[in-house]
């Protein structure tokens, strides 16, 4: 095997090890992931690139936040410690994430470039912003940081 494993090989490795090891919890996310990967690649009629495959991870990682969320204040903790470990087990397919300091100084250096000075410039920033953190900070968090820049 030549290189680095791409995301999806180390999927399917990641698979067979939760089945070795009877973990029930790795093995059904890791299976729902590359099942979610494996209609991605129907959807685009081909293989994946790493970078699309981590924009699926990004999603999965995404709905179980905000199924945590929902959990949360439907007062389903059961719910919510089981959509936590799944989110756990994602997150550790993604890049490192962005602290809000980081998320802010990306988003001050993009509205500069794009000469953003007030809100009616939210979607030019947040254009470029995603772009640039894709995969490493959630969509929300970043959308709340670029409002509160160009808003002064």
């Amino acid at each position: 095997m030549n290189g680095p494993m791409s995301l999806t090989e180390k999927l399917l490795e990641d698979q067979k090890l939760a089945m070795k090891s009877k973990d029930e919890l790795a093995l059904s996310t890791i299976r729902l992931l590359r099942s979610s990967v494996s209609y991605a690649r129907i959807e685009k009629g081909g293989d994946l690139t790493d970078d699309e495959v981590l924009q699926v991870l990004t999603r999965e990682a995404k709905r179980r936040r905000e199924a945590i969320e929902a959990a949360v204040s439907g007062g389903r903790s059961d719910v919510a410690e089981k959509e936590r470990a799944e989110l756990e087990i994602i997150t550790a397919y993604l890049p490192e994430q962005l602290d809000e300091t980081e998320i802010e100084a990306i988003a001050r250096e993009v509205a500069t470039q794009v000469g953003a000075s007030d809100p009616s410039n939210r979607g030019k920033v947040m254009g470029l912003l995603m772009k640039r953190i894709r995969g490493r900070a959630d969509g929300k968090l970043a959308g709340l940081v670029v409002e509160r820049i160009l808003r002064g």
